[in-house]
């Protein structure tokens, strides 16, 4: 895929399989790049960890289908509450809710499983002595990986938030299995999530965005484990990113190219997620005025598009972000926001 720039700065367009094409312009924001996400292919250097990325990603599709068509047992919970004496509707309840349970407990295993193929691909995207810019020129297939984990975290908790189900059922099995343990009651369910589970999978699911949480957890555990590894290596590929994703965006030439309409809603998520993950890991955030992220452009980026399309991730920004109402935030990001 080749872009072909009619400008003054021919000459010095790098091409490849990720594209280097405003890099040699007057553009402040540092570099820019056309990242092709729908047709990048791993390279034989790649090969190893793209591979065991592949495998969680062909799995997260499934997970979202499911989350999707996930109805819960709101009605059986509530005719058990409503005639407590009544076993037949405490049986029926139960029986609706413990499968419901395994499918959340096969969600909050595939959040450890992301957390895993993160922790590799941060690995691979900023290991010394290429800087990340380098990387995402050369590793562009793991770049896509990366985006595409960031898309599904944030499709994910889009549709969780939107789902109190959720929670509902997961509460309503926690009590009713303490219920049987007082009571030695044998609880066919819990062979399927056990006390321990519970607990972990309760604080998961308490998140307002718990794969985001995880996806955040496990990229500032990954600068943490490698103290050999300056922080700038993570920070600036994940600011690159922002980028990246801003100016394909806002740049109807380079948006042009998108062959299918799901990218750009893509790319919107990505550049959420990224600047998510930048505010967790850098020491004063993504909205300080040191910040290599050009917040005011994302936001503009996001306000730009259908207000129905964006509202989730705007909210993602309000109110997962870490560092938004610390004093050293731009108050004009701040308005923005609002």
């Amino acid at each position: 895929m080749i872009i072909d720039d009619e400008g003054p700065n021919t000459e010095c367009v790098n091409m490849g399989n990720l594209l280097k094409v405003l890099a040699c312009t007057d553009f402040e924001q540092g570099p820019n790049f056309f990242l092709d996400f729908e047709n990048a292919q791993p390279t034989e250097s790649e090969r190893e960890v793209w591979d065991q990325v592949n495998i969680v990603l062909k799995d997260a599709r499934g997970i979202l289908e499911d989350l999707q068509a996930y109805q819960g047992a709101g009605v059986e919970i509530r005719e058990a509450i409503q005639h407590p004496n009544e076993e037949s509707l405490q049986d029926k309840a139960w029986e609706a809710v413990v499968p419901l349970v395994g499918m959340l407990k096969k969600f909050y295993e595939f959040s450890q499983r992301l957390e895993v193929a993160l922790h590799g691909l941060l690995r691979a995207l900023t290991s010394t002595p290429d800087s990340p810019t380098q990387h995402l020129e050369r590793e562009q297939a793991l770049a896509k990986q990366f985006a595409e984990i960031l898309h599904f975290t944030l499709r994910f908790d889009e549709l969780k938030m939107t789902n109190p189900a959720i929670q509902n059922d997961f509460s309503y099995y926690r009590r009713t299995l303490n219920r049987m343990r007082i009571n030695n009651i044998p609880a066919e369910g819990e062979y399927e999530v056990n006390n321990e589970l519970a607990n972990r999978m309760s604080l998961f699911y308490a998140e307002a965005a718990p794969m985001l949480k995880t996806l955040s957890d496990a990229t500032t555990k990954f600068v943490s484990e490698n103290k050999n590894l300056p922080i700038e290596n993570t920070t600036d590929c994940l600011s690159t990113m922002a980028s990246i994703c801003k100016v394909m965006l806002e740049t109807p030439e380079y948006r042009n190219r998108f062959a299918s309409e799901e990218t750009a809603p893509f790319c919107l998520r990505v550049m959420v997620g990224v600047i998510i993950l930048y505010d967790y890991v850098h020491p004063v955030g993504a909205f300080a005025k040191s910040s290599k992220i050009d917040m005011k452009g994302c936001i503009k980026v996001l306000k730009d598009q259908p207000a129905n399309n964006v509202e989730g991730l705007l909210n993602a920004l309000r109110y997962t972000t870490k560092h938004l109402n610390d004093e050293t935030a731009s108050k004009q990001i701040k308005t923005l926001l609002q």
